[in-house]
């Protein structure tokens, strides 16, 4: 009998993707929850905590290798309370376990492997371990026999360690503001440090490894702007370039795989999140605002391509995750060998787009090929003697032909949960190219999935819920970041439309943000609300990883919209907060990315636009293209038709308080607290802005 059939838990009843695929496994799994922690407590065992997600490559190894087995599920049946959680769903445990486990063993990731006592205090963790004794990690079942011993016959010695290692965690969270100027010295120190981690051979930092970083490289381009240095740009440009053209970009379908295993941006590690793509396109498109590069708008238009066509849902909102493995093989839809493009395109068009794309017999990954290009269109074009229109042309007919072959495959798996603050993020991604690009069917997508969020993924009683899949219903209390990201994004998203729902939709959410995840003693936002479930710790989630801190992330927000609405209490907090991590910033500016770009911000000069024209008007598009086409990031927009006056619109909005047009359109500019004249016509903008 398959294991498939022969054994079903808990998890069967759970929404979430990751979680159904443990539901036949051995292993009496249960999910996170009161029924766990109760049998925990009632028989006295350790809780052995297993945290993964579904597009992780070795969840799957080590599911296969232990979870399906059935002693390693006979030992833990008898010996532990065994909990399976989706950290996508659940980042608050995953936080603070995770942090458990850095500080056990100084690495971590994922699959965790955390071993707890019933009153959730961890004593033991680590990532993955093997079915048998290899890469210097012992098995997974001796580990089990080991903790066994322990929790039986050492259980005092047990319990010290959980108390320890439960303070440090706790006091490891703890962030405590410190001395110095909120000033651009912070920022110059960022690209000092930056710049020691830089390769300059093929971008990017350190070593393999390596990690797109997008909030660094969008934090360089800002450094560019403040001190007219080429430098950052440089460092910017540089990874941009090897990136767009490595593996680790989806050469045929668009979109950004998580990250390169090497330091040549080769070989990806196959799975596809929403964020990157989300934060990538918006890098990309800084970048195209400051240099005009045509490469980077073709990478944001096909990356926001591949996000419709395959990571958008029916009803507007946007999946998490693809699969790294498709047939059990990891990277299996994404690869080629030489013969099969040959037999697809043809001897001539697979001739240049084996030159152009490195293809060979023998393969550039264990006998297979991933495709990228070690030179731009124009080094190509020239030594293939070729005009550049003629080559893009030859290669955009041949990437169709390919991609058409490969969307016959297995495809892998993707994980259909909607998470709110991944969404967010890709509404604002959506919303700013829409103004930069001026396309209104990207403002439309972003639209349709923010309007799913604020009705599908909201209660009542006006909170968010953090997630939700097809055909269940949203669950679980949304955190700092999901609250944080949404409000951002429902910025941007006014900016690309000037419609004023969204501004008192994103006021609404900071009102419900601030009363649950401010904390009045100490400043800043902790990452879980103040109903939430009483863990071991309530921390502050300071620190990025690959997606912004929500606290950076709502310093973002409320600077934003302090200047849009005039409100000095969101500005104080946002200030409070930001001097509250000053240390940090200073510090460990890599993990404070996002908290220098709201840095940046709140130094400014901010420039605040009023735009009073026909929104439907040529010349009012002309304005906002004058104003949303260069890189600006320091600016606030607001708009309005003439003569428009609607209930409330003038509240939330002071900006547009006793604005009229001369004419058929009139800029009103402010700065550092001073207006200049109002800028009639379009010329007028765009001279000014010159």
């Amino acid at each position: 009998m398959s294991t498939a059939t022969a054994h079903t838990n808990r998890l069967v009843h759970e929404s979430s993707p990751y979680l159904k695929q443990h539901a036949h496994n051995p292993v009496d799994w249960y999910p996170w929850g009161p029924e766990a922690l109760a049998k925990a407590r009632e028989l006295d065992r350790p809780i052995f905590l297993s945290i993964g997600y579904s597009a992780c490559h070795w969840c799957h190894v080590m599911e296969h290798e232990s979870f399906e087995d059935e002693e390693t599920a006979h030992i833990l049946n008898e010996h532990f309370v065994s909990i399976k959680v989706d950290r996508e769903e659940r980042p608050d445990i995953d936080q603070i376990y995770m942090s458990a486990v850095q500080l056990m063993t100084g690495q971590g990731g994922w699959p965790m492997s955390m071993f707890l006592t019933p009153d959730l205090k961890p004593f033991y963790g680590g990532t993955y371990f093997p079915p048998e004794d290899k890469y210097g990690r012992p098995s997974f079942k001796s580990l089990l026999r080991s903790l066994i011993d322990a929790w039986t016959n050492r259980r005092t010695e047990v319990d010290q360690v959980a108390a320890q290692q439960t303070e440090r965690v706790q006091t490891h969270g703890l962030v405590h503001p410190e001395p110095g100027d909120l000033d651009a010295g912070l920022i110059r120190n960022a690209v000092i440090r930056l710049s020691n981690a830089f390769d300059p051979a093929r971008g990017g930092f350190g070593s393999a490894p390596k990690f797109p970083h997008p909030m660094e490289l969008r934090l360089l381009v800002r450094a560019w702007k403040r001190f007219t240095n080429d430098d950052p740009l440089g460092m910017a440009r540089l990874s941009l370039d090897h990136m767009a053209r490595g593996g680790i970009y989806d050469q045929l379908g668009g979109g950004f795989h998580r990250y390169s295993t090497d330091e040549r941006w080769l070989v990806p590690h196959f799975e596809k999140m929403l964020y990157d793509n989300a934060l990538l396109a918006l890098t990309y498109l800084e970048a195209f605002q400051a240099t005009a590069d045509p490469t980077y708008r073709r990478i944001i238009e096909e990356t926001l391509a591949y996000i419709a066509r395959e990571m958008t849902s029916p009803a507007g909102p946007f999946y998490s995750t693809q699969d790294a493995d498709s047939e059990g093989v990891e990277g299996k839809f994404f690869v080629w060998s030489a013969k099969e493009i040959k037999d697809i395109l043809g001897a001539d068009l697979a001739e240049t787009f084996c030159y152009v794309y490195d293809v060979t017999d023998d393969g550039n990954w264990e006998g297979h090929n991933i495709l990228h290009r070690s030179k731009t269109d124009t080094q190509d074009a020239k030594l293939l003697h070729l005009t550049e229109a003629a080559l893009r042309q030859q290669i955009d007919e041949a990437r169709r032909k390919l991609l058409e072959v490969r969307s016959r495959r297995v495809w892998p798996q993707r994980d259909e949960k909607i998470l709110t603050a991944w969404n967010a993020l890709m509404i604002d991604a959506l919303a700013q190219v829409a103004q930069a690009f001026d396309k209104p069917e990207y403002a439309a997508a972003a639209e349709k999935a923010a309007d799913f969020l604020l009705t599908t993924m909201r209660a009542p009683n006006g909170r968010l819920f953090r997630t939700a899949t097809v055909g269940s219903a949203p669950k679980l209390n949304a955190f700092l970041e999901d609250y944080s990201f949404l409000i951002n994004a429902l910025i941007s998203l006014y900016e690309a439309t000037f419609s004023p729902r969204w501004i008192e939709a994103a006021l609404d959410l900071t009102q419900v943000m601030i009363d649950q995840f401010w904390d009045p003693a100490d400043a800043g936002f902790f990452y879980t609300g103040r109903d939430h479930e009483q863990l071991i710790v309530r921390t502050k989630d300071p620190s990025d990883n690959a997606i912004p801190s929500g606290n950076s992330m709502a310093v973002t927000a409320l600077l934003r919209l302090a200047k849009l609405t005039g409100r000095a209490d969101l500005l104080e907090k946002a200030e409070a907060t930001l001097r509250l991590f000053r240390g940090l910033m200073a510090d460990h500016p890599m993990a404070a990315a996002q908290m220098l770009i709201a840095l940046d911000f709140h130094l400014g000069p901010v420039q605040e636009f009023v735009v009073v024209g026909d929104p439907a008007a040529d010349v009012t598009r002309r304005v906002l293209r004058a104003i949303r086409g260069g890189f600006r990031p320091l600016k606030v927009v607001a708009s309005k038709s003439p003569g428009f006056v609607a209930p409330g619109i003038d509240d939330p909005l002071p900006l547009l308080q006793g604005k009229s047009a001369s004419g058929p359109v009139t800029t009103y500019l402010c700065e550092n607290f001073v207006c200049r004249a109002p800028l009639v016509g379009a010329e007028a903008v765009e001279s000014a802005l010159s």
